[in-house]
């Protein structure tokens, strides 16, 4: 997307939505410069110990920071980082990029 005229990258505001909402415990908000899904819009990733990653897109930094917020909590209560689909925000549902396995997830031999 086009950076506006006061040179705020959408990213930008969502991190200070995001940083300024109800943060569930436990849930860290950790800005970063970019996660080259510049195609899709904001993009957030969720992680922590060891855990499924999961990366969203299209994310809109004004109608969704409370909703990340919600599915950050949920991502944090799990042990493996799987909300069950039937819990994950909608968004979450239709957005995924990438699902990122656990560093620790052994390899079954074929």
């Amino acid at each position: 997307r086009e950076i506006p005229e006061d040179g705020t990258r959408p990213g930008e505001v969502l991190y200070r939505a995001l940083a300024g909402g109800a943060i569930p415990e436990g849930v860290r908000i950790t800005p970063v410069e970019c996660l080259q899904n510049c195609d899709f819009g904001c993009t957030i990733a969720l992680r922590g110990g060891d855990r499924w990653t999961y990366v969203f897109g299209q994310v809109d930094e004004v109608s969704h920071p409370d909703m990340i917020l919600e599915g950050a909590g949920l991502y944090h209560h799990t042990s493996d980082g799987l909300i069950p689909w039937r819990e994950r925000p909608e968004h979450f549902k239709r957005n995924c990029v990438a699902r990122i396995p656990p560093l620790t997830q052994t390899v079954s031999e074929r």
